[in-house]
């Protein structure tokens, strides 16, 4: 925790003279999006105020919009916890995810499109599976699936995906091999990227919806392995049975 505490400290200066809840929501989805709070961890008001250095009611309203984006759970008695997902939530993020992210390659329109972020992402993900980085790796593919929702140009569609991928990260810090996770998806983020250069729309929506699908079944079965159908650790299951409280 200390070592969280520290890295969270280091965000201070992002909160300025404008400190608001919104903006230490802000640090702390990134924070739980990046995996310094696994799934599970107790989140201390005192200790993370104190690293921020804002109140206990700032804290707390930030706490509360992080828990109705899903991220957080307030557990009577207890405190705030990350939340730990269950296999029902894995499936409907996906669906979120099929729903909107092939609606917006299949409402792009007439080419050409703009894709140097969407290029940017496929190059990040690529330099990390270099330096053997897979952590890095599927935060690349996130990144990659963020730009490809921004080429919607929607606002409102940006936050919707923002809260989505950072619950799916929740999923993704369970997994026990991350490689085997995310490496088989950094050659087709590369066949969307070069269909989408080429104005095949179709075509990208059709790798992407297959793209979605095998991730799914991937995440699910992985999942169920190691922490169940209800959230809770699986006995026996590869990798810790338990997750962090504190």
């Amino acid at each position: 925790m200390a070592e969280q505490l520290t890295g969270l400290a280091d965000d201070r200066a992002l909160l300025g003279r404008t400190s608001t809840a919104e903006r230490v929501s802000d640090i702390l989805r990134s924070r739980i999006a990046d995996g310094y709070f696994p799934p599970g961890t107790r989140l201390s008001e005192d200790s993370i105020g104190g690293a921020l250095g804002v109140s206990r009611n700032t804290l707390r309203e930030a706490f509360r919009l992080l828990t109705h984006e899903r991220l957080l759970i307030h557990e009577l008695n207890r405190g705030v916890f990350v939340r730990v997902l269950t296999v029902e939530d894995v499936e409907d993020i996906y669906r979120t995810r099929a729903l909107v992210e092939c609606a917006v390659v299949r409402g792009l329109g007439e080419p050409p499109y703009a894709l140097e972020n969407l290029a940017a992402a496929v190059e990040e993900g690529q330099r990390a599976a270099r330096d053997g980085d897979w952590k890095g790796l599927g935060t690349a593919n996130i990144h990659f699936h963020g730009e490809l929702v921004a080429l919607a140009g929607s606002a409102r569609t940006d936050e919707l995906m923002r809260s989505v991928f950072a619950e799916l990260r929740l999923a993704f810090h369970v997994v026990d091999d991350p490689r085997r996770l995310h490496e088989p998806y950094l050659a087709r983020n590369q066949q969307i990227l070069q269909a989408l250069q080429t104005g095949d729309r179709e075509r990208a929506e059709g790798l992407l919806s297959v793209y979605l699908d095998d991730s799914l079944k991937r995440v699910v079965e992985v999942y169920r392995r190691r922490v169940g159908e209800d959230g809770q650790p699986v006995a026996g299951g590869s990798g810790p049975a338990v997750f962090p409280t504190a």
